[in-house]
């Protein structure tokens, strides 16, 4: 968790934009077939098969993404509100209610809403196109989530954030947001030099990209009002008696 989260939270409506991603992956997840919750989808292969077809509609297929059908121009979008499994759900899920409150609340509600699905979608085509002769299915919001990361570092790296790590038996740390985030991204980095020699896994490629177009927008975005604030201090304080 972070130490600001309460005043976000105290806010008028609080941060509408990231509750609504949250509850809706959340929605879709659970009436779909991946879940398991839902009798409609049949069990054992016929579930599967239901499954099957569910990733094929709405995620990305590199190989047919390129080919630049209307239909498959549109599943990047639609690839960021499917996942997995329970594991991929719950763990996009925190990370986007931990850090994304924050980030709505310094871009505004529409200008994040944007942000999210455009890194998201450009995420995932980065993955397509260098994996470009790949057929296997991309679903995850983990490239949107990913370039709230990198905008998180850039607007708040000094916040602090509780964290817990398992080769530390899960013992709760605080650490600046630098700290926690550098090491989740060199993370990613080995995670997709392992990733890419040993065949199609988990699209870090779609993070890393992600998290570094997150973070170029937010200090492209918002170095200039920084420097304009910090000026305005410096003059107001020449002006002091």
């Amino acid at each position: 968790m972070i130490d600001r989260w309460k005043a976000v939270r105290g806010a008028a409506t609080g941060p509408v934009v990231t509750y609504g991603a949250i509850g809706l992956c959340c929605l879709l997840f659970l009436v779909g077939p991946v879940s398991g919750l839902s009798t409609s989808y049949g069990t054992g292969g016929t579930l599967l098969t239901a499954q099957t077809a569910h990733f094929e509609r709405w995620g990305v297929i590199p190989n047919e993404l390129l080919e630049g059908s209307p239909r498959t121009l549109l599943t990047p979008l639609t690839a960021l509100f499917v996942h997995g499994s329970w594991l991929h759900l719950l763990g996009n899920m925190l990370f986007l209610h931990v850090f994304g409150a924050m980030v709505e609340e310094r871009m505004g509600r529409l200008e994040f809403a944007l942000f999210y699905l455009v890194c998201g979608y450009l995420a995932l085509l980065a993955y397509a196109a260098a994996n470009a002769e790949s057929g296997h299915t991309l679903v995850g919001a983990s490239g949107a989530i990913s370039a709230v990361l990198g905008a998180f570092l850039c607007l708040f790296p000094r916040t602090r954030v509780t964290s817990l790590y398992p080769f530390l038996f899960f013992l709760p740390l605080r650490f600046p947001a630098w700290i926690v985030l550098v090491f989740w991204f060199v993370l990613q980095w080995l995670a997709e030099a392992q990733n890419s020699s040993s065949g199609p896994g988990v699209a870090y490629l779609a993070h890393l990209v992600g998290f570094g177009i997150g973070f170029l927008y937010a200090w492209g975005r918002f170095r200039q009002a920084a420097r304009v604030k910090a000026q305005t201090a410096a003059t107001e304080g020449e002006g002091q008696p």
